[in-house]
């Protein structure tokens, strides 16, 4: 497991988090949040073996968004 590469996305997700709004959330926050935590899935299932798993439920390794 690549447990440098989940703490990173770990890490993003909070930061991301506590920037959230209490209402009104926009669609790119939104956006960042679903593909953060959809890499991070695929991180874990690639950690525990279940690559294939990943591919077939449609989640794929995204490019590393710049921040």
């Amino acid at each position: 497991m690549n447990s440098d590469r989940v703490k990173e996305l770990e890490k993003r997700i909070a930061e991301l988090k506590q920037r959230w709004p209490a209402h009104s959330v926009s669609p790119t926050m939104l956006q960042q949040l679903d593909e953060l935590e959809g890499e991070l899935e695929w991180e874990l299932r690639r950690a525990t073996g279940e690559q294939d798993n990943a591919k077939a439920d449609g989640h794929v390794r995204l490019r590393e968004m710049p921040t």
